[in-house]
């Protein structure tokens, strides 16, 4: 019998209604001014922004992925050179290494955390290496303080992609902040989300930033004068005023994510579940941000096909690791080779857990799963 309550995996219409005049206003500022493409409004959430993380530089882009691409373009990183990251994470974290023509160095994960293994880092580390990027998966950091050691014994620069962790913490410190540069998504699911694509990266490398600068728009300086080929990676002005209004929000829409999760863990519980699932595991000294409330499932799939069946939305973020995507064939891996991140493509799933959900929504998602896994 399909349950009564109707869960999405995610609803923006619950967070934008009660911000719904401001971010009109927001826009409408914007038309008005008939300033479109950087501009105040972009300086100021580029100032915002770099005083909320810390940090001395917060260069707007045009996405999460044109974030970590400009980056590695400003680093050099092209053909030749390799780029460890891990094999298991959103296809764009590879994507922009192969498309500067550099060379994916993939390792496996941390199957507690979903992180990269910083051992396996280090086993990766060659003559060719020109880089590190780390994933903050799901909203948790990865262990930087091994990482960094791992780096900076060899002088590689690191490359935090927390497009899914914005807000999150190790020990007190902010992800994205701790090595060379950090790149971050705001793309519309994201805890901070704009109207549509946008990205951040941050740096306390002056040099950097002004490289970012240049990048992000054709490498021109002054205008017209080019001394690098770089992009059209510049950001909307009005996304800028739309994450303005937002970013104020961004610590209560956190600690709403983070109270969900722990609700779930009791109610997971309750259900006498806890056996028969992995649920997410908050390091310690770590702060999880939860863009993905990720569980193991048995029968992933089968369950995944009873919960959609009772109207609950989940999604599996990812089924396909890198190593075993067609596009990546030519690096030569098979299935087997990077056993932790294959075994979370097979049995992760991901549940609902925007700041917005309900007590009672929760409930029919944890029913939900304990009939399905009875079934």
């Amino acid at each position: 019998m399909k349950t009564s309550v109707t869960v999405p995996l995610l609803d923006l219409q619950a967070q934008y209604q009660p911000l719904r005049d401001e971010l009109l206003a927001a826009v409408t500022r914007v038309c008005d001014s008939q300033r479109f493409i950087l501009g105040p409004e972009v300086d100021a959430l580029e100032r915002e922004l770099a005083g909320a993380l810390g940090v001395a530089h917060a260069v707007t882009v045009s996405s999460g992925t044109d974030a970590i691409l400009a980056t590695l373009m400003a680093l050099g990183v092209g053909p030749g050179d390799e780029v460890i990251t891990p094999t298991f994470s959103f296809f764009a974290t590879a994507g922009c290494v192969a498309r500067v023509g550099g060379t994916p160095k993939l390792v496996d994960i941390d199957p507690a955390s979903y992180n990269v293994d910083a051992q396996a880092v280090r086993a990766a580390i060659t003559s060719k290496t020109k880089a590190i990027v780390p994933v903050h998966l799901y909203g948790q950091m990865a262990d930087m303080a091994a990482l960094m050691n791992v780096a900076n014994e060899r002088g590689i620069p690191v490359i935090e992609d927390a497009c899914q962790a914005i807000g999150a913490l190790q020990h007190g410190r902010e992800a994205g902040t701790i090595g060379t540069a950090g790149c971050f998504s705001f793309f519309p699911s994201k805890n901070l989300g704009a109207f549509g694509d946008a990205g951040l990266v941050v740096t306390n490398d002056d040099g950097l930033a002004h490289e970012l600068k240049l990048l992000r728009n054709h490498g021109a300086e002054p205008k017209y004068f080019h001394k690098r080929i770089g992009g059209n990676f510049r950001l909307d002005a009005l996304q800028a005023a739309v994450l303005r209004v937002k970013l104020p929000h961004l610590d209560r829409w956190t600690e709403a994510r983070r109270a969900n999760a722990r609700r779930y863990d009791e109610l997971f519980a309750d259900a006498g579940l806890t056996s028969k699932l992995g649920l997410p595991r908050e390091l310690p000294g770590f702060r999880h941000i939860f863009n993905q409330y990720i569980v193991r499932v048995p029968e992933r799939d089968r369950v995944r096909g009873y919960l959609t069946e009772q109207g609950i939305g989940t999604e599996i973020y990812y089924p396909v690791p890198f190593h075993l995507q067609e596009c990546f064939a030519a690096l030569g891996h098979r299935r087997g080779d990077f056993p932790h991140a294959e075994e979370a493509a097979d049995s992760t799933l991901a549940l609902p857990i925007y700041g917005e959900l309900t007590v009672q929504q929760q409930q029919a998602v944890v029913s939900a799963i304990r009939e399905a896994i009875r079934g």
